[in-house]
């Protein structure tokens, strides 16, 4: 696509964009440029009533009855079955429940439940998303494993041998959206007989996911970045049906057992991915949840994920574009592959100087992205996240055009504007 040299040219863009009727499902500020839903995806409008509905109707009209009258008991299956339209998973394969840390939990014991003794290590990268190692290394403590971290993303692969259990990777990287190959890097450990474990929090609802077709193990992902559920929402867990009934998983309450109002007190766990359940679903978060997941859904008459996906690539690559050539000279560079077939939907921007305050300033001006501490070996981290389904190419040049403000202004140079608040 060529780049855009006027606001009026991504207006005309926005005008003939296939998916521009999508906006209107979500409820966005009208003095905010919204590149953020990489961490939190913007309400859909039919989220409020929806959930005042469940509220004011169900629970304060039928009360308990609800679970019943209203569905509420089976919200988890029906949720997950919309949610595995979007990864390449089959109905009744995709359990909603937990947070996507406590699912990564179930994952990898489930993973281990199937393995034989004689493999003991757990591979992750270094840099990935610290809950996703954090957690790595409280399994690998408690199975007596061998936590393996990786420091060069692309020797992932080469770190896989015969003692290896299960490789732990993120599809997009957090900090910089690069995108591993899930069906090589999948292919590469299970010819060295390891599970893989996906974590697709920053992929799944943004692009075409295909668990299925990439002969994937096990998967988790968020509720509420790409798929728009809403703070906290539940987050899913998938395992490929081929793993069947083996697999366990350590967290083994209630609403995982086979018929869990039988109320017996040896547990027996369900079938399929309700055996990933464990505790009382969460019924306003879900329902929530149904709405960011229907609103993706509402893509498919108009070319499904892959219009999502064209159009996020095309976003991102006007918006390199146009920091490259309206923000030179300023120090910042691009920390995210420029080949989009390596790359999620956020692009992540480096500056060895003032990465927070920068973001701070643009946030005063109304553009929201947000910003990632580096470490020893790399800048911090300016991510802005290209969500398909609501942002604009007029965004994108506004949001430039403010970036390119705050830098030759020198307006993040504000002491203010460096104080660290609690979320970043």
């Amino acid at each position: 696509m060529p780049v855009p040299t006027s606001r009026g040219a991504c207006e005309a863009l926005d005008a003939r964009d296939p998916l521009r009727s999508l906006r209107a499902r979500f409820s966005l500020p009208d003095d905010v440029v919204y590149l953020d839903g990489n961490s939190l995806g913007a309400r859909p409008v039919e989220a409020l009533d929806r959930v005042s509905r469940v509220v004011a109707s169900e629970w304060g009209r039928d009360l308990i009855r609800a679970w019943n009258t209203a569905g509420w008991i089976d919200l988890p299956r029906v949720v997950g079955d919309k949610i595995a339209r979007l990864v390449g998973a089959g109905p009744g394969e995709v359990a909603v429940a937990d947070s996507t840390s406590v699912n990564l939990f179930k994952a990898l014991h489930a993973a281990a439940s199937v393995t034989p003794a004689a493999r003991t290590r757990l591979v992750t990268e270094r840099r990935n998303f610290p809950t996703d190692v954090y957690i790595a290394g409280t399994v690998a403590e408690a199975l007596g494993w061998e936590l393996v971290l990786v420091d060069d993303r692309e020797a992932v692969t080469g770190a896989l041998d015969d003692r290896t259990a299960v490789l732990l990777l993120t599809h997009v990287d957090y900090r910089t959206g690069a995108m591993h190959d899930m069906a090589a890097v999948t292919h590469a450990a299970h010819e060295h007989g390891a599970l893989v474990v996906w974590d697709l929090a920053h992929s799944a609802g943004a692009m075409p996911v295909d668990l299925k077709g990439a002969d994937a193990d096990l998967a988790v992902g968020c509720g509420y970045k790409f798929l728009n559920g809403g703070p906290g929402a539940p987050a899913f867990l998938w395992a490929h049906p081929r793993l069947g009934d083996a697999v366990r998983q350590p967290l083994t309450g209630w609403m995982g057992h086979r018929t869990p109002f039988d109320f017996d007190w040896r547990y027996v766990p369900a079938e399929g991915a309700r055996r990933f359940l464990c505790g009382t679903p969460p019924v306003l978060s879900l329902a929530a949840l149904e709405c960011g997941v229907d609103s993706l859904l509402a893509a498919e008459p108009l070319g499904g994920l892959a219009a999502l996906r064209e159009k996020s690539v095309a976003l991102a690559d006007v918006f390199i574009a146009l920091v490259e050539a309206r923000c030179a000279g300023h120090g910042l560079t691009i920390a995210s592959p420029r080949d989009a077939r390596r790359r999620g939907s956020h692009v992540s921007l480096t500056r060895t100087e003032g990465g927070y305050a920068i973001v701070q300033a643009l946030i005063a001006r109304g553009v929201i992205g947000d910003f990632r501490p580096g470490d020893e070996s790399a800048p911090d981290i300016l991510r802005f996240g290209f969500a398909p389904a609501y942002v604009r190419y007029v965004d994108v040049w506004d949001a430039v055009d403010h970036l390119a403000a705050v830098l030759a202004g020198g307006e993040w140079r504000d002491p203010a504007l460096a104080v660290r608040k609690a979320v970043t």
